[in-house]
């Protein structure tokens, strides 16, 4: 199930549609501002953030992740939440 989810976060269109439909308009911000300080578009924005978030995640945080997703109502967005608080701009 991670795997598929984390699969979805990684396709830009994907991430994209996820982002937009949960209202969350904090982390619409932070990846908006993200994208912009990076000058890409918005959705490589998203899959690069989730991206580096698999990549550089330690033991402890896929920890952490695993027991928010396990309380979540929307896995996807969960994920992203963690990812962008996560990961450092740059």
């Amino acid at each position: 199930m991670l795997g598929d989810l984390l699969a979805k976060l990684t396709d830009e269109t994907a991430a994209l549609e996820t982002i937009l439909g949960v209202g969350d308009l904090a982390l619409l911000a932070a990846a908006r501002e993200r994208a912009a300080a990076s000058g890409i578009d918005l959705g490589e924005c998203i899959t690069q953030t989730v991206q580096r978030y698999v990549s550089e995640a330690t033991d402890e945080e896929w920890t952490t992740l695993m027991g928010l997703l396990n309380r979540s109502h929307d896995p996807g967005v969960t994920c992203l939440r963690r990812a962008f608080a996560q990961v450092p701009l740059g």
